[in-house]
């Protein structure tokens, strides 16, 4: 056969056997799988990019009339049913039997489960063919949600769906840091989409998973999904205001945990800091998409503690010995907020101990100070008054070759 001359030609000739499946959920994953090609790629906005490609293979491939051409548009059209010309795809008259079932599909269950931090949550949800013989097996959707960083991190689409689920149960019964339960299938749409929106956008896809070639199938099942409901409140927890934080920081002083770390009783000289660490912790949470000042885990505070505080923080060695001592504390007091058992609140308080080694290090190297922290960190080991603007330019013109990257 001839080279392909289109991306177009391309795709046929990768799906030249798909009559030959077995049914319209193979078809389905096989024109995902192909799809995902495209998903990968994109810069930005990766689902319009698919949506862009269906179109033009659909306006492109009008006049093709082989089995192979008529059954992958009719495929394509079912995963992407707003692309430009899908309404209008019909199977041809060679399509296999299975056609007519292609993207019919009901919702047969819907679950969730995660760990008790809130750091994920996957959501799961197993679907039906109206006629399985022709369609396929009923078959699960899993959407893995990290709060962490905002976006649906993985997708799988897949079978057998009750064993699926199963399995997903009996993980979480026996893991005491984990939940199941049921789930509302619109809640679910909501969540799903409305992260893997931003995962859409991502310059970089997560390095494993099926996220790329099971995108386009995921899309269509959440489509059938009950649409999503309105919030009753905001879909993202807003950072506290500063009365709030007040309220906050003066809430936990007075807690048992606050009392338990000797933080109402500190001298005088290190009240500086202990306020200071506080506004980090709350500044790092508002960090997140989701910010919510009590949800600390052993992987908040790795984050936290060995990473975020070295780039955006300039500590003194006040500020460095109080940060993992108020950090405990506030953790502590955050798990009791959250209702965490008291297992879940000492695999926090013990993965900050055993962090404490690593944090001290890589504040006394520095080395994942960010370029505009370390040049702080300078400017006070310099002993120069950020105030006084006549000692900060000319400190900035004495160091301009240290803060640049022009040598000259």
């Amino acid at each position: 056969m001839a080279t392909p001359q289109t991306p177009y030609d391309a795709v046929l000739h990768a799906a030249r056997d798909v009559t030959r499946l077995d049914s319209a959920l193979d078809a389905e994953m096989l024109g995902a799988a192909l799809l995902g090609s495209v998903y990968a790629v994109a810069e930005h906005d990766r689902e319009q990019a698919v949506r862009e490609f269906v179109t033009g293979f659909l306006a492109a491939t009008s006049r093709r009339r082989s089995a192979a051409a008529t059954t992958l548009r009719a495929v394509f059209a079912a995963l992407v049913p707003d692309a430009e010309g899908a309404a209008r795809v019909r199977p041809g008259a060679y399509a296999p039997s299975w056609a007519g079932q292609l993207g019919r599909v009901r919702v047969t269950g819907a679950w969730a489960y995660g760990d008790v931090y809130g750091d994920q949550t996957s959501y799961l949800a197993t679907f039906a063919y109206d006629d399985e013989e022709e369609g396929g097996p009923e078959h699960a959707l899993v959407a893995l949600v990290d709060h962490n960083i905002g976006i649906t991190k993985d997708v799988f689409v897949g079978g057998p769906a009750g064993r699926i689920v199963e399995q997903a149960r009996e993980i979480c019964t026996e893991d005491e840091f984990t939940w199941f339960r049921t789930e509302d299938p619109a809640r679910m749409h909501a969540e799903v989409s409305r992260h893997l929106a931003v995962t859409d956008d991502l310059a970089e896809l997560p390095a494993q998973g099926s996220l790329a070639t099971d995108r386009a199938l995921v899309g269509a099942r959440l489509a059938a999904l009950p649409g999503p409901t309105p919030p009753a409140g905001p879909a993202v927890v807003p950072p506290p205001t500063d009365e709030e934080r007040t309220r906050l920081v003066r809430a936990f002083l007075d807690s048992p945990e606050a009392t338990r770390f000797g933080l109402p009783e500190v001298a005088d000289g290190e009240l500086a800091s202990l306020h200071f660490c506080l506004g980090l912790l709350l500044d790092h949470a508002a960090s997140f998409p989701d910010a919510d000042p009590m949800r600390w885990s052993p992987m908040v505070a790795e984050l936290f503690l060995l990473d975020w505080v070295h780039r955006r923080a300039v500590l003194d060695m006040d500020d460095a010995a109080m940060l993992p001592r108020v950090l405990r504390a506030w953790a502590a007091y955050a798990a009791r907020q959250r209702g965490l058992s008291q297992s879940a609140a000492a695999r926090t308080d013990e993965a900050i101990t055993e962090m404490v080694p690593e944090f001290a290090r890589l504040y006394s190297t520095g080395e994942r100070r960010s370029p505009a922290t370390a040049a702080v960190a300078q400017l006070m080991a310099d002993g120069v008054d950020p105030d006084d603007p006549e000692a900060l330019n000319a400190w900035i013109e004495a160091n301009r070759h240290r803060l640049t990257d022009d040598p000259a």
